[in-house]
């Protein structure tokens, strides 16, 4: 069994590092290139698969983690809407589709259970509460968003492709967070906080960039 779960762990361990080394490389060629969007799929893959394997990892023996399989609920959302948002591109789609709102639906409800839990672990003092409620939060208010992105897209000028870089962007810090957390073992408040922050004002700088580049 340990042998498995070490073997489980590993494979998890190489599609981050695949999807942290590539969604580094996507940030750094230019957006919407050739090799932009191949690193982007290879991103996406790493990704997902690393966050999947993550899910059972949480709840094996001595390795039982309700927090990071949490987590790795949120990152797959974030893959999967990001990829999602491209298509809401010009005359892709009308509306958002059940699949859409199911998606952003499920993140709301495992976003308003962490702010559950954040809260009471708050008052039971049980240590590192306040990640839950960061996390809870920030997903919160992503899938409220969400909704409201279904209802103006079209309204607002390369909307689709602002949500694409938030939630991809969303995705690459949970990368990096994971790599300072798990791969060099510094695990305080602000190794799992500072990247979302620091990520945070990265996508409003190159919100800001294309909405002046179509006003």
């Amino acid at each position: 069994m340990e042998n498995s779960i070490l073997i489980a762990i590993y494979i998890h361990a190489f599609f981050g590092g695949l999807g942290l080394i590539t969604g580094i490389g996507s940030v750094i060629v230019k957006k919407g290139s050739k090799i932009h969007k191949r690193l982007g799929k290879l991103f996406s893959i790493g990704m997902l698969t690393s966050s999947i394997i993550s899910l059972p990892i949480a709840w094996m023996p001595k390795h039982i983690n309700p927090f990071l399989f949490l987590i790795g609920l949120f990152t797959i959302y974030l893959v999967i809407t990001g990829n999602r948002a491209l298509t809401f591109k010009p005359k892709l789609k009308e509306k958002a589709t059940l699949l859409d709102t199911s998606i952003s639906g499920s993140m709301l409800v495992i976003s308003i259970i962490m702010i559950l839990l954040g809260v009471f672990g708050f008052f039971q003092k049980i240590d590192n509460s306040i990640l839950y409620l960061f996390f809870g939060v920030f997903g919160l208010l992503l899938t409220i968003k969400d909704f409201y992105f279904f209802k103006k897209y079209k309204k607002q000028k390369n909307a689709w492709l602002l949500n694409h870089i938030s939630k991809i962007t969303g995705a690459l810090i949970a990368s990096i967070t994971a790599f300072i957390v798990a791969g060099l073992g510094i695990g305080n408040l602000i190794a799992w906080t500072l990247p979302s922050i620091l990520g945070t004002f990265y996508i409003a700088y190159w919100s800001k960039q294309y909405k002046r580049k179509n006003n």
